[in-house]
């Protein structure tokens, strides 16, 4: 079991050096360029995404967010220790992740985002972030599993653009990114509100999975 908390650690802060790492490049060489910056930081998290998804699938299953792993844990496909232990990894790496990703770019460590996202646009596009990530992770689970690393990372690289929150639809992500005040941060009063909307879209997509597919999708 330690080897895929470590993995889950691993992985999710990987993932959030790719975010908040290609929002600080893309913001100081996009010049003001608001939609190429944040072309550069999805294209960026999709491929982290694809990467740290096939190098440890075999190891923890690659969830890298809590939602992910309270739904296997909701459909009893994971024991409630592990589960634990993975949200505590997933948790804790992201933020690891972010102060990796200060250090590399000479910025102060610890730092809170000021950067407003709230109000029902964005908890609407969470709700359907999230909802559409856990419907393609056991969809492809469902169809073709050797698929889930490439389905996934497309996904999230163009939710970037078709939700008005960029799918953040992770609550680690969501915890870990409101430590940076940068391109890619969130005010922390506002993380709740992602969160609860998160956990809804993830209700919603355990029901709308077993409508489809059944026990088909289970990993």
């Amino acid at each position: 079991m330690k080897h895929a908390v470590f993995a889950e650690f691993l992985g999710t802060s990987f993932l959030l050096v790719a975010v908040v790492g290609s929002g600080i490049m893309a913001e100081t060489l996009a010049d003001g360029n608001i939609a190429l910056a944040l072309l550069a930081n999805a294209i960026a998290t999709g491929c982290m995404l694809y990467c740290i998804i096939t190098l440890f699938g075999a190891i923890s299953g690659a969830h890298f967010n809590p939602i992910v792993t309270l739904a296997f844990l909701l459909r009893g496909d994971l024991p409630i220790t592990r589960a634990g232990a993975f949200i505590a990894a997933q948790i804790i790496g992201a933020i690891a992740g972010v102060i990796l990703t200060h250090a590399m770019f000479d910025q102060t460590l610890f730092q809170l985002s000021q950067t407003p996202r709230s109000g029902g646009p964005l908890w609407v596009s969470e709700i359907f972030a999230s909802f559409g990530l856990l419907l393609i992770i056991f969809g492809g689970l469902a169809q073709n599993s050797k698929a889930i690393a490439a389905m996934v990372a497309l996904y999230i690289t163009g939710a970037y653009w078709f939700t008005a929150s960029t799918s953040f639809a992770n609550p680690a992500v969501s915890i870990a990114r409101a430590l940076s005040d940068s391109f890619a941060g969130i005010y922390p009063a506002h993380v709740p509100m992602f969160i609860l909307c998160q956990l809804i879209g993830m209700v919603l997509a355990l029901w709308g999975v077993r409508a489809i597919f059944g026990r088909a999708s289970s990993g």
